[in-house]
């Protein structure tokens, strides 16, 4: 038997949990949480009003749009180190890309048009400027990769653009200030949220002509910002007046629970078991923390002045 000391097993690797960004649209910055300790680790500078954020295709980086200072700011999901910046994006305020990873799309709000812009790995090369109504909030792209699907916040439309063409196929009027719009998986129905009204609108899309309104459904005062749950029947709609979150069934279109939502309930994520809301409080100045189980607010963490977009990258699926 030998007497040599045996090598001890390799200690196995555990990947510490990705951080929480939220973005401080007033205060040009991004607060990085730690979602162990529940505590703000740093405040990223980026540029003015960054409102919302999306993930690579590779998923190396998370991209935060600038709006007033015309420019992307990409940012380690894992790291939270700032990659690089790129200049010249117009006034980009809504940014996805599109499932096929082909097309990046932006929509400024304030200066009225939606850019289309091809997507080559690396950069957004601009192809289509699209001049539309008055302020463009929020985007949604179908399934397949061919419709671009936008809201027009002051002059109450939903807009729809062909990818390929890069042209408007058509235009329906909606209820006051719509805001976010969400699609369900089969690419029948969107769904929009009215900032201005007390509730949900969905939208048939199914067919080839214009969509058309099958339901107006009630979930509070200022409904805005929608995220699916991830088991691919439920999303979330924040209602910013009423201070609460709404949740919708989306294959029989109605509102089967509540959740709370302190202080002006805007942009929400979902950890990735699926048991917890991350959302901006926006009037208060916090990501607030609430368990979906018990329907209660469990923690709050002061951040910047009116917090806009929340995401991690250790997330619930999106639909």
């Amino acid at each position: 038997m030998s007497s040599n000391p045996q090598p001890a097993p390799p200690v196995p690797v555990v990947k510490a949990p990705a951080p929480i960004f939220v973005l401080n649209s007033l205060d040009g910055n991004v607060s990085v949480i730690d979602p162990v300790s529940w505590t703000e680790t740093k405040r990223i500078p980026t540029g003015k009003e960054p409102h919302h954020l999306y993930l690579t295709p590779d998923e190396k980086s998370v991209i935060v749009a600038n709006a007033l200072s015309d420019s992307l700011t990409f940012i380690d999901p894992r790291t939270a180190e700032v990659q690089r910046v790129i200049p010249g994006i117009l006034d980009p305020y809504h940014l996805r890309f599109s499932p096929d990873m082909k097309w990046f799309v932006t929509v400024a709000n304030r200066l009225n048009h939606i850019d289309i812009y091809k997507w080559d790995g690396q950069n957004p090369i601009l192809v289509k400027r699209i001049l539309s109504s008055k302020t463009p909030s929020h985007l949604w792209i179908d399934s397949k990769s061919t419709t671009v699907w936008t809201t027009m916040q002051d002059s109450n439309e939903l807009v729809a653009i062909d990818l390929a063409t890069q042209t408007i196929k058509w235009r329906v009027k909606t209820g006051p200030m719509p805001a976010d719009v969400f699609g369900t998986p089969d690419d029948k129905f969107l769904l929009v949220g009215l900032t201005g009204g007390d509730g949900v609108e969905i939208f048939d899309v199914s067919g080839s002509g214009p969509a058309k309104k099958v339901k107006h459904l009630k979930t509070g005062k200022g409904a805005h910002a929608f995220r699916a749950i991830g088991d691919k029947q439920h999303v979330l709609v924040s209602n910013r007046v009423a201070n609460n979150i709404s949740k919708i069934d989306y294959k029989n279109f109605t509102v089967v629970d509540q959740y709370p939502g302190p202080s002006g309930p805007d942009c929400m994520d979902i950890t990735a078991d699926g048991k917890t809301i991350l959302l901006a409080s926006r009037w208060a100045q916090k990501l607030t923390v609430i368990d979906m189980t018990t329907r209660q607010v469990v923690r709050q963490i002061k951040v910047g002045k009116s917090p806009h977009g929340v995401w991690t990258l250790d997330h619930a699926p999106r639909q």
